[in-house]
């Protein structure tokens, strides 16, 4: 009976990480929306759903570190409380660059809008597919599927890169652009910081179910 009611709490543990999961991918979708929009009542959105996500990572944490200190758990169950930690942190992060955006936002409403060279929506589908897939290996338990999103991430640093160059030369070009240049190419970092977050949680998700340490390592076949 102990080792099945330990069982649930790790349901029950994965079940509040999904939820949680599920807020930070529906901050990027809202962050995103809010700037491509220039909209401030999903600004506020975003603000608000970012205390839910702080309360959730409190609960979590909470009731990892109660599963650690009370069962002592080995092996794979181990593995797995010390991954939803680490994943906890970095769907925290997220929410967090997605208030970051809608800064940016506010900035570039209050500065006037203009045309800028970035494609910020394909940028923001990118780092949320980075999360959904992300997910999906933790749900399913697919290290193959996780190894797929720290692959992605090349992309999405391309993708800032260029944006950053894109910026720059606006800047050189029309100095009276500066502001909301500067405040674009802040939501491009914001985006590929968001995209290292999905990353780090592949990564975790590796690491759960490989017991393998993939972190400074380049994208591997899982076989």
């Amino acid at each position: 009976m102990p080792r099945i009611h330990f069982q649930l709490q790790l349901a029950e543990l994965k079940d509040k990480l999904l939820a949680m999961a599920a807020l930070a991918q529906l901050a990027v979708e809202s962050a995103v929306d809010a700037y491509l929009q220039r909209d401030q009542g999903l600004c506020q959105y975003v603000k608000q759903n970012e205390k839910a996500i702080n309360a959730a990572q409190r609960e979590l944490d909470e009731m990892a570190y109660e599963l650690l200190a009370k069962e002592q758990p080995m092996a794979i169950d181990l593995r797995f409380i010390l991954a939803v930690i680490k994943i906890n942190g970095d769907l925290e992060r997220i929410g967090d660059q997605c208030v970051g955006i809608t800064r940016r936002t506010r900035d570039i409403i209050k500065t006037g809008d203009i045309d800028l060279p970035v494609d910020f929506a394909a940028m923001g589908e990118f780092a949320a597919r980075m999360i959904r897939s992300a997910v999906q290996a933790l749900l399913e338990g697919d290290a193959r599927l996780a190894d797929s999103v720290r692959g992605m991430d090349d992309e999405i640093d391309r993708m800032n890169h260029r944006a950053h160059e894109d910026l720059l030369k606006l800047i050189e070009e029309k100095p009276q652009c500066t502001q909301q240049a500067m405040s674009a190419i802040l939501v491009s970092k914001n985006l590929e910081r968001i995209a290292d977050h999905a990353s780090n949680i592949a990564t975790d998700v590796i690491f759960w179910i490989r017991g393998a340490d993939v972190r400074h390592q380049l994208s591997m076949s899982l076989d």
